[in-house]
């Protein structure tokens, strides 16, 4: 079977950055009938990620970091992705 859109962003996500948290949303039901979304969702995501190679970067450098394992996947069948890096507790 195929792998979900929200199991390859988890993938990806892990074997780039090897994230200490990583949660991937699906919030697609939100956007129903909106461009960009699709029937049966799998197109509008929150990542909320914890990673070392992220620490200290500007948000920008963050950002790429993370749409870069992505990039063939967007913008599809991502249409729209959240991001919010999380400062892992010492």
């Amino acid at each position: 079977p195929m792998t979900s859109v929200k199991g390859q962003i988890e993938t990806r996500l892990r074997e780039s950055l090897n994230p200490e948290v990583l949660i991937v949303e699906d919030f697609s039901a939100e956007h129903a009938g909106h461009s960009g979304a699709r029937a049966g969702g799998e197109t509008h995501f929150r990542v909320h990620i914890a990673a070392e190679q992220l620490k200290g970067k500007a948000s920008v450098a963050q950002h790429r970091a993370i749409h870069k394992p992505l990039r063939d996947m967007m913008p599809e069948p991502i249409h729209a992705l959240e991001i919010t890096v999380l400062e892992k507790n010492e």
